[in-house]
């Protein structure tokens, strides 16, 4: 008998978060129970025991099952590779680090599960950050910078507690950096977004995999590209599809 294919895959993409990884999949698997449904943990070329942490625990959770990249190639790309394996119409992704509550992640899947077809995601939007004073006020002008170039409807496009269509998702053109852009890239699609607010927790375990400068470095450009990306787009308006004629 073939395995039922889950209605929601969660995705989580991990490098070097030892200690994180494990109770974060205790905690999704907690927050799931009794839903259709799967994770899909990413490993990014960890250099520490973060692969070894998630395939001991594939026995005790049945739902997990456990990626590995051959070498780092960022998070996009392991959301990416998390969203091409995954069998659910919905994905949602959770940071690996642990700060996202998976508690909130049912909500935002039935937010999306009950919108109509023309929503396409459903962003977390980071009630009360629990981050550094600077990493706080960076993000906050680095969202108005880029709603003002781009003129998306986010107000927290770093918080990686998403949930979309894995179809529309996999429309999009691919580039690293590319979770930061989702809202602006559904938008370009002729979708609409949808945000709900979550909880933010401090890290526990690990550090930070971003610096603020280097977070400006790759927005700079990425802004460039999103924006040219934007320019380019065409809508062919409604789409109808015709048929033959019966033979008379």
């Amino acid at each position: 008998m073939s395995e039922a294919i889950p209605d929601i895959s969660v995705v989580v993409p991990v490098h070097d978060e030892e200690g994180a990884a494990g109770p974060l999949a205790r905690e999704i698997a907690a927050a799931f129970a009794g839903r259709s449904y799967e994770m899909v943990f990413v490993d990014d070329a960890s250099r520490d025991g973060t692969l070894a942490e998630l395939r001991g625990l594939m026995a005790e959770l049945p739902a997990l099952r456990v990626l590995g990249h051959g070498s780092n190639a960022g998070q996009s790309r392991a959301v990416r590779t998390g969203v091409l394996a995954a069998r659910g119409a919905i994905v949602v992704t959770l940071d690996g680090d642990g700060q996202n509550p998976p508690a909130d992640a049912p909500g935002l899947a039935d937010l999306l599960a009950a919108s109509p077809p023309s929503v396409a995601l459903v962003g977390g939007r980071r009630a009360k950050r629990q981050d550094s004073e600077a990493k706080r006020q960076a993000s906050l002008w680095a969202n108005r910078i880029r709603r003002k170039l781009l003129g998306d409807d986010a107000d927290d496009t770093g918080c990686g507690l998403k949930a979309f269509r894995r179809e529309v998702f996999l429309r999009l053109p691919y580039f690293d950096h590319l979770h930061r852009y989702l809202p602006a890239l559904m938008i370009r699609e002729g979708y609409q977004n949808l945000y709900l607010d979550v909880d933010h927790r401090h890290r526990e375990t690990g550090r930070s995999k971003y610096t603020n400068w280097g977070r400006l470095m790759a927005s700079l450009s990425d802004l460039v590209g999103v924006m040219w990306l934007k320019s380019r787009s065409r809508k062919p308006g409604a789409i109808s599809e015709f048929r033959r004629s019966p033979a008379g």
